[in-house]
């Protein structure tokens, strides 16, 4: 029997599919006496270090845990259960963590992207019957805007680098704890995770462990779900953002099977966008939510959920808040979500007085499950003009000139599908999303999209270079040198595909494939 510490803030449920994939049975406690009467426990932490701090508090489970740890009996803490371990952390000034280590966690300050989202590999410190099996040039999922600082050496496990060498994991007796996520890092995170659960074998050095280790560039497959005119939920892709071909919905397959499919052939996240979501309360459409548990109890990558993330007043006149909404999509398996239309008019309210109102989307999801669990889904248009001085947005220089000749253009931000334009351009969208708490941009583009031209370069450089958060870049994938291109020619962090990976014109392994030795990726 295996415990499982559920403070109530983000996705347990993968921690629980991945251990009950290894045949074990797992209990989620409920009071601090399951905590300290546990055999094995797990603490998965998601979110932000003070509000878990004061859950955990709230619950009367500081000193339950404390207990458990000094008992010396398996713990396995996971990310802000690392995190909480130590005494204090720059996140939550003034919160103080279990203090089972002495050592404070610290912000990455760092010229890269923040957070740190993707797959590293990890520098082994000394030995442990966790590597069993390993060779070492395995890849990790982390999603971290911080992390540990411990004073004593000797806890150390393993290292990872990117932008400095940090702490990566740690180890003192049965007590085990990683800043990455094993239940999001496929095999190798799943025999992590079981040589744990037996608690035996030799205690090893993987062979091929080595620093300096390097972040790898992530190919997702995205998958475009909505009701077809049967009633049935279907992947679809459309062109430039039209999904009926011949009247009916395209149908280019089930959305668990094909995560399914991505996940075997190397995908290193899987992003569902609901795209009827700007229409319909999400919280009625259960068969979405029934993907998202279904598709996290095989698929060990994360999930990014999108699709009516907002304030919603149902037909009985009840309030549900944009938390409640993300709540719900976590407590059924997606890691983060992914917020579209209505990141555009929260930007245009804060650009309208000038300061954030502390109740929007981003900030309140951002506060409660981190940065690194919001993703902003910008879908622009590109708008040509005349000069450079010609609208009162950030125009780029662009090398194809307009229908008129024209030299230069901006992106226009659009809401409900693209259908519609808004006075606001994608780089001051992004900018402006950053600042309110978001910590990921996925960035579309309706000019490209469906239409296999490639990446637009101008676009994604231009949106990378306003930002320090990670970008996402989307929209016109047609053959494998363009995720090359995209990857050489800009500093996104990750390509998203859909109708080539769902047709197989391109599969995505042949992506994969294609990429090694040319460019960091998770083999």
């Amino acid at each position: 029997m295996i415990s499982l510490l559920d403070y109530g803030a983000g996705n347990v449920r993968s921690v629980i599919n991945a251990v009950e994939s290894l045949g074990e049975t797992v209990r989620v406690v409920s009071g601090g006496r399951d905590i300290v009467e546990a055999e094995k426990l797990i603490f998965p932490g998601v979110g932000a270090f003070g509000n878990m701090m004061h859950i955990l508090r709230d619950k009367g489970y500081v000193e339950p845990l404390k207990a458990y740890l000094a008992s010396g009996k398996p713990f396995f803490g996971i990310c802000l259960g690392l995190q909480a371990l130590f005494e204090e952390s720059e996140e939550a000034p003034g919160v103080p963590g279990l203090g089972f280590f002495p050592g404070k966690v610290r912000r990455f300050d760092i010229p890269l992207s923040v957070p740190h989202i993707g797959w590293n590999g990890i520098a082994v410190r000394k030995p442990s019957r966790l590597f069993g099996g390993l060779s070492g040039a395995e890849k990790f999922y982390f999603v971290h805007s911080y992390y540990v600082d411990p004073e004593d050496e000797n806890i150390v496990l393993a290292t990872t680098d990117y932008g400095i060498s940090f702490v990566s994991a740690v180890a003192t007796g049965n007590i085990v704890a990683t800043q990455f996520h094993p239940e999001k890092s496929g095999t190798a995170g799943i025999s992590l995770l079981q040589r744990f659960l037996q608690g035996e074998g030799p205690e090893v050095v993987p062979k091929a462990s080595r620093a300096p280790t390097r972040l790898a560039k992530r190919i997702i497959a995205c998958l475009d779900v909505r009701a077809n005119d049967r009633g049935d939920l279907v992947v679809t892709k459309g062109d430039q953002y039209d999904v009926r071909e011949k009247g009916e919905v395209r149908n280019l397959g089930k959305p668990v099977e094909l995560a399914a499919r991505y996940y075997r052939e190397g995908a290193d996240e899987i992003t569902f966008l609901n795209i009827t979501g700007f229409r319909d309360f999400p919280l009625e459409d259960m068969p979405m939510l029934t993907v998202l548990e279904q598709t996290s109890r095989s698929v060990f990558v994360p999930l990014t959920i999108g699709g009516g993330i907002r304030d919603y007043t149902d037909k009985n006149g009840r309030h549900y808040s944009a938390l409640e909404v993300a709540t719900e999509y976590f407590r059924s398996g997606a890691d983060k979500v992914s917020i579209g239309s209505d990141a555009v008019f929260i930007v245009e309210a804060f650009l309208r007085s000038g300061k954030k109102s502390g109740d929007s989307a981003i900030e309140t999801i951002a506060r409660v499950y981190g940065n690194q669990a919001v993703v902003i889904s910008v879908d622009p248009r590109r708008v040509y003009a005349a000069s450079a001085d010609a609208v009162p947005h950030p125009v780029i220089e662009t090398q194809f000139p307009g229908p008129r000749g024209e030299r230069f253009c901006w992106y226009q931000c659009t809401v409900k599908g693209g259908r519609e334009g808004r006075d606001v351009d994608a780089v001051t969208l992004a900018r402006v999303c950053e600042k309110l708490g978001a910590g990921e941009i996925l960035l579309n583009c309706i000019d490209r999209d469906g239409t296999g031209a490639g990446f637009d370069l101008e676009l994604v450089d231009a949106v990378t270079r306003a930002v320090s958060i990670p970008v996402i870049a989307s929209s016109g994938a047609g053959r494998e040198e363009h995720f090359l291109e995209v990857f050489s020619r800009t500093e996104a962090e990750a390509a998203l595909a859909a109708g080539i990976f769902h047709r197989r014109e391109v599969p995505l392994d042949a992506v994969k494939a294609y990429l090694e030795g040319k460019v960091e990726i998770r083999a």
